[in-house]
């Protein structure tokens, strides 16, 4: 089996596509399975991104085996107006011999909105990697309980006028609050800390006790993944994959008044989100994934 990832990576800090694509690469690397595209059997592609080049590496040979990745809907994230969805399904029913939705609500909500699968699809979650982002030895010991939020994407949707609210409302006598990555907004107490890269972003996640996302129709975010992969505790909105990354509705809340008055009832750091696969396994559901379609 040779695989060739047809994607153009981004070696920085970037969004959650492009850093579970780079962990992916890693693995396939490591396994030695990782190919270009003359002597690869199969193409694994991601969403809408460059469609162009997908289609004339089709033509150039079809024999090859080609995965698509698919991210969104992103008309639920962003704007109803959004064509980046029907590129992702013209390629999907053109192009592809396989289908990886990251999860359950991606597959059911691309669906609901026109997409018509491939045959043969699988649902596989991201992971980050564990080099980068690993669970801290010993617990934090500070006055104050550190919360933190990330985003690289300052789309409104991605949680802010959730963290808005919190800048405005919480109990800054008990809590400390950092946000790492891209807002449109400016805060009065919480603290931010910019772009980071992953291994100064996975430094501030360990120094952290909490990791708030309010990110709406989020399909499987990355972001979340390491902030359980740091082995903090970790509260989601209820949308998108999130209930599917925790598997905890204890850690879901539902609005800016909900998890204001979770917060107000911590006295001291619950115990940490439990951990879900790592990127080996991933990387080992994406490979079965793969020797399926080839049957």
């Amino acid at each position: 089996m040779k695989i060739y990832i047809e994607y153009k990576f981004e070696e920085g800090s970037w969004g959650g596509g492009n850093q579970f694509l780079k962990n992916l690469r890693k693995e396939f690397e490591n396994r030695k399975i990782l190919s270009n595209f003359s002597d690869a059997n199969f193409i694994l592609f991601n969403s809408h991104q460059d469609f162009k080049k997908i289609i004339y590496l089709k033509n150039q040979d079809p024999r090859k085996l080609f995965i698509h990745r698919v991210d969104g809907p992103m008309r639920l994230y962003n704007k109803m107006s959004d064509h980046r969805d029907h590129i992702v399904y013209d390629l999907n029913s053109k192009i592809a011999d396989g289908t990886v939705f990251q999860t359950k609500w991606s597959y059911e909500s691309n669906l609901s909105l026109g997409m018509n699968p491939t045959k043969n699809y699988d649902i596989i979650q991201n992971a980050c990697d564990p080099e980068i982002f690993f669970k801290k030895n010993t617990k934090n010991k500070t006055e104050k309980i550190r919360i933190i939020s990330t985003s690289w994407s300052n789309n409104i949707n991605k949680g802010f006028n959730t963290y808005k609210y919190l800048d405005n409302n919480l109990d800054f006598d008990k809590y400390e609050y950092v946000f790492a990555g891209n807002s449109p907004f400016e805060f009065n107490n919480i603290k931010k800390l910019g772009a980071l890269h992953s291994k100064d972003l996975a430094e501030e996640l360990r120094k952290s006790d909490i990791y708030i996302t309010a990110s709406k129709n989020d399909p499987c975010s990355n972001s979340l993944i390491e902030a359980i992969s740091c082995g903090l505790t970790c509260y989601a909105l209820d949308s998108g994959g999130h209930p599917e990354i925790l598997n905890n509705n204890n850690y879901l809340f539902e609005n800016e008044e909900s998890i204001l008055k979770i917060l107000d009832k911590i006295s001291e750091v619950p115990e940490s989100s439990l951990l879900g696969d790592d990127i080996s396994d991933i990387t080992d559901q994406y490979i079965s994934f793969f020797k399926k379609i080839r049957k």
